[in-house]
Order: C-alpha cells, then structure tokens, then sequence
C-alpha cells in the first residue's frame, strides 16, 4: 500500500467540489425564437430578457421589434447572425424550418422544432417551454385560465339553434383550407369546418382545394379568409365563377381574421384568435335572426 503524502506534499489545486454550483438562473439564457409563438409565449411569461433573436414577422408583441434583433424569416435565417449571438437555445416550428434547424445544430447550437398542430399540442408546446425556463407553475396556470375560457365559449356555441358551416381559406392560389387547430377551434366558437377530413393533414399541400367546387358542394354560410402575409380580398371571393350560390357570399358572410391571431400556433390563437371566431359565429346567429338558418344549397333548414 502507497503512503498518504503528507499535507506539504498535496496538490494545492484539487477544488473543493466538482459538482457544478447550482445556477443563479435556472434554465437557457440566451433564446433565439425562430416564429413568433415562442417570443410571444415568453414576454407573457415575463422572461423577454432571455430572448436575444426573434423571427423578422413577429407582430406579437408588438414591442419586441423594437427590441430584439430580427434574425430570421419562416423558410431561412441569419446562421452566422444567430451564431454570433451565443444562442443556448434556438426554437423553431415545423419541417418547414428542418434545414434552419440542421444547420445550427452542425454548429453545435441546442434547438428545439415543435410541432404542434392541435390545440392539445398547443398546450403541450406552452407548457414545455414555460418548465424550460423555470416557470411551469406560472405556465399552468396561463394554460387552465385558457382553457377555462375555451370551456365557456363553447358552453355558450351549444345554445345555438343550428352551427353553421365554415369554409376557412388559408391561402388563396391555390385555395388551401384551415390546419388542425383552425379547425378543432373552429369548433369550439361555435362553427363546423367544412373539411374536417383535411384539416387533420399537417402539410399545407394535402389540404390545396384543386376543384374550386368542392366550396361550391359544400355550401359554407360563412367563409373566413386568412391570407398568410397578404390582405383577404372578399371581392375577390365572390366573384369566383359559380360562387354566387353559396350562401356565405349571397349573404355577404366573407369575413377576415388576420394570420398572426390565428395562424400562429400558440398564444395568439388561444386568445385573439378564438375570439374572433366566436364573435364571428355569433354575428352570423344574430343576422339570421336568432334562428332562421339555411341548409345545403341555400334551402331553409
């Protein structure tokens, strides 16, 4: 057996302790937002001073363009920009943003790409990054105050007589209709999507209308535009051949709710962008007279 050194002879340089000291703030410091959701997720949860890049078309909140740096769009980003902001964490959504993802990650940078679809996985997605920077119980509660409200919408759509059928358009060359959560809160205010069977696609390509028609047959009383990054244009729609007979355009039901309150999968749809649909719904009830509704093909129900 080796003799212990005597205390003259020990290394002097042997710390204390090699367990890491806990952290004076718990969680990524340094959060690039690649969408909006993220950074808007972040100034309600009051940790907008983690944030160092934003994506260049957030709108909400407004004050975080003035001030964050604007590093990416949706499809491309600044690499050596974000890069040099030291990011710990970069956020991004979709497969759209694979190859953003792909590239910051062969530098070494931690990302997360949600992919959230659903109101459920909207949820979800707002609840992990609330737990990631050390606010989960303040997410929660965020979340089920949402939720509650979301439960009161929906009592009050159940007092409707009839719910009337909703075309949501997403774009309109070509005609693209509502994603997931558009429709699942759709439901919620009080409305019924006129393509459910697409709105359970994930990619904008499966839910491309080819036949106009199809809008025709199903005969919407209401069509809600929401044309990503340009303004909805109800001249437009209903000049459309044959659209005239659908009873959403004779009956000057074209309504427009703006993408960043409803096409963001995250606050904004929870809140503004609900809202907007219940209100909407219940317009359409009150011009109808509280109860004279119409069937397919314009016929009294």
């Amino acid at each position: 057996m080796s003799e212990a050194l005597p205390p003259a002879d020990r290394p002097e340089s042997v710390p204390a302790s090699r367990v890491p000291a806990a952290p004076a703030v718990w969680g990524p410091r340094r959060i690039v937002c690649l969408t909006e959701e993220g950074t808007e997720w972040l100034y309600l949860l009051g940790q907008q001073d983690r944030l160092v890049g934003i994506s260049g078309y957030t709108v909400r909140p407004r004050r975080a363009r003035e001030e964050k740096p604007r590093v990416s769009a949706f499809l491309s980003a600044k690499i050596d920009k974000i890069l040099a902001l030291e990011p710990d964490w970069v956020i991004g959504f979709s497969d759209l943003q694979a190859d953003i993802a792909a590239a910051l990650v062969r530098q070494g940078v931690q990302v997360t790409v949600f992919n959230q679809r659903s109101v459920a996985e909207i949820f979800s997605m707002l609840h992990q990054v609330a737990a990631a920077v050390d606010c989960a119980e303040a997410g929660r509660a965020w979340i089920e105050s949402r939720r509650q409200r979301l439960r009161e919408i929906e009592a009050a759509s159940r007092a409707l007589p009839r719910r009337p059928r909703v075309f949501f358009e997403e774009w309109d060359e070509p005609l693209i209709s509502g994603i997931r959560w558009v429709s699942e809160l759709l439901g919620i205010a009080g409305g019924d999507d006129c393509f459910p069977e697409r709105a359970v696609c994930a990619l904008g390509k499966d839910r491309i209308l080819a036949d106009p028609g199809e809008v025709i047959a199903r005969a919407p009383d209401i069509i809600i535009g929401s044309w990503c990054g340009k303004k909805f244009r109800p001249e437009r729609v209903a000049a459309r051949p044959g659209w005239s007979a659908v009873p959403a355009v004779r009956d000057g039901e074209l309504h427009e709710i703006k993408s960043a309150d409803i096409l963001q999968p995250g606050p904004a749809a929870l809140t503004d962008g609900v809202e907007q649909l219940h209100r909407i719904v219940m317009g359409w009830h009150a011009r109808q007279g509280g109860g004279g509704l119409t069937g397919p093909g314009g016929t009294r129900a």
